[in-house]
């Protein structure tokens, strides 16, 4: 089986090294000497001034919107995961979508201003897959409207945008350490920002709002993380280069099988400060992408919709057309990237719908005829005749 991710594990001894002095100290979590340590390594190799290590990526949306104290609406991308419009709308906010930019999958900066009202406090915009967005036009805009800006970049661990972390943009960048990230804490996550003033406050917010022993000075949550996540991070910071190394290289070893397929690729800002994060492919029609799903899945080869449907989609939010989102998301999937992963495996995967799409007359019929046809393909080339026949998937 070829599963979307699998998450990067260190060497077991040497976590097992952090988990014994855990024990020793008995001393698990609220800000203990592990998360303090972590924090401090971070800002190093990613040569920031200020970080605060939080429970998770969605926590440090949340945290960051409440640090900044909007208010009313802010402009959003349809184009994320479920987490950037879900914190918006937990704070009280209203998601307002902006339609994406059909290359760069990153909210198009060019219709921001249109969507902006008198009641607009913010734009939260995600760089899509770790590929920065224009933020010299976003900055431009929130100057001119008096905005705020946070960056979802969850994806974005390792990215820059003109020699700098990517995280250093924006009033407040937030990023995730989930099990799923190229860097990863387990669980985790992180909000950055260049205020010194406003990691004060964003400190106290991921403590309950405490000023002193007895003290509290704001309405703050538990974000705080354990000292066994920040285990994980320390352990996965060392080996950051050779999990980047080698991401690139599967991502170019992909693009290069890919070279036949009816697909595009992700326009990249800079190829010299993207991380490889995914491996995100458009097909050029919907039913290619849905029959190359049912051939993989056959394989045992499992990809994701990253991301559908689109938020704006949502049955919570105000439902809005977003043309090119709308579009992109019926087409698009993530294939298959982590670090034991390997070229054979790659070979395979492109070797699977290359096969799926010389086999299918795509265009030709209707969709649900192309799904059907590729099952039958599928089944052929992995001796899975019966389970084609009696309409099952894999577990």
């Amino acid at each position: 089986m070829i599963p979307v991710t699998k998450p990067f594990l260190p060497n077991q001894e040497n976590f097992q090294n952090y988990i014994d002095s855990i024990w020793e100290r008995q001393w698990l979590t609220n800000n203990g000497p592990l998360v303090n340590d972590l924090e401090l390594k971070l800002k190093e190799y990613l040569n920031v001034d200020h970080l605060l290590y939080v429970s998770n990526g969605t926590i440090a949306l949340q945290i960051a919107i409440k640090a900044l104290e909007l208010e009313g609406e802010i402009i959003t991308t349809p184009f994320s995961f479920v987490a950037t419009t879900n914190s918006i709308l937990w704070q009280g906010c209203k998601p307002v979508y902006v339609d994406i930019d059909s290359e760069t999958f990153n909210i198009d900066a060019n219709k921001i201003e249109e969507a902006i009202t008198p009641r607009t406090t913010a734009i939260l915009a995600t760089h899509v897959y770790g590929n920065p967005c224009d933020i010299d036009a976003i900055q431009s805009i929130a100057d001119k409207y008096s905005l705020k800006v946070i960056y979802d970049a969850a994806h974005c661990f390792g990215a820059k945008y003109k020699n700098k972390s990517v995280f250093e943009y924006g009033d407040i960048s937030t990023t995730s350490f989930h099990a799923t990230k190229l860097f990863h804490t387990i669980e985790g996550g992180a909000v950055f920002t260049k205020d010194a003033s406003l990691l004060k406050k964003m400190a106290a917010l991921r403590n309950f709002g405490y000023s002193g022993v007895d003290s509290f000075s704001i309405a703050g949550i538990n974000g705080k993380n354990s000292e066994f996540h920040a285990a994980m991070g320390l352990c996965n910071l060392e080996y950051i280069g050779e999990i980047l190394e080698k991401r690139k290289s599967l991502s170019l070893h992909y693009m290069e099988r890919l070279t036949n397929l009816k697909c595009n690729f992700q326009k990249i800002k800079s190829e010299e400060d993207y991380n490889y994060a995914y491996v995100p492919i458009i097909f050029e029609k919907e039913e290619l992408m849905h029959a190359c799903l049912a051939a993989l899945e056959l394989s045992k080869i499992y990809c994701r919709r990253y991301f559908y449907p689109s938020l704006s989609a949502l049955p919570y939010v105000d439902n809005v057309s977003m043309p090119v989102c709308d579009s992109i998301v019926k087409r698009i999937i993530c294939l298959p990237l982590y670090h034991k992963l390997t070229n054979s495996d790659v070979d395979l995967i492109c070797r699977t719908m290359l096969r799926v799409q010389k086999y299918l007359q795509i265009g030709k019929e209707e969709p649900e005829r192309s799904v059907t046809r590729a099952k039958n393909y599928g089944a052929l080339i992995t001796g899975q005749i019966e389970r084609t026949i009696n309409g099952s998937r894999p577990n």
